[in-house]
């Protein structure tokens, strides 16, 4: 029986770029359906943004990540990193993918590499076309598509159904009503895959 999993993720969280693949990977070994949601740091449920936290706290996340990052065969661009614009609004690109039924999975990686590898600025309308393109979506069908109705309801109802599931931070997976934070938990979600579950 196909299991499913709600997937939440932010294009902008580091920790949702460098676990996407051990997630689809463990997805594919374990016929799951994803159902992604998109939003940002989620701060009613006690989400901090980085910026945001004691220095101490910083320094350790980020050389956390690197450890990850290496683990997980990732680069990231840390250092020299350029000043990006907000990314959010890649979101809505992706949201615009998976409505219509495209490669969702596909223009989210192309947009997280540029941003965590490359540094480019995916919140600006005229990258986000251009990266589309090179992956071979319409770049200017997803910026139309971003304005449309429906894929802003699905990014402001995106929020509140993580709210609701007590999402704060990426990536989250909740399978079975369980929900499981960090792409470093996906052990235990594996685990509950097969019948563990605390």
């Amino acid at each position: 029986m196909t299991k499913i999993v709600e997937y939440f993720f932010s294009i902008g969280s580091p920790w949702s770029f460098i676990g996407l693949d051990a997630f689809l990977d463990l997805a594919r070994k374990n016929d799951v359906e994803i159902k992604p949601f998109l939003t940002t740091v989620v701060e009613e449920n006690g989400g901090i943004f980085s910026r945001n936290r004691p220095e101490a706290r910083r320094a350790y996340w980020t050389r956390d990540l690197k450890r990850w990052a290496k683990v997980r065969g990732k680069e990231l661009l840390l250092e020299s990193r350029p000043a990006l614009g907000d990314p959010a609004p890649a979101s809505l690109s992706v949201i615009a993918a998976y409505l219509d039924g495209h490669d969702w999975v596909a223009l989210t990686r192309a947009l997280q590499a540029a941003f965590w590898v490359r540094g480019e600025d995916i919140g600006k309308p005229e990258v986000r076309k251009a990266i589309a393109d090179a992956a071979g979506f319409d770049g200017a069908g997803l910026l139309r598509r971003e304005a449309e109705e429906d894929v802003k309801a699905k990014w402001a109802g995106d929020r509140d159904h993580a709210i609701k599931r007590g999402v704060f931070g990426f990536p989250t997976f909740v399978y079975d009503g369980e929900i499981y934070w960090g792409q470093d938990n996906l052990p235990f979600l594996e685990r509950h895959f097969g019948g563990d579950r605390l």
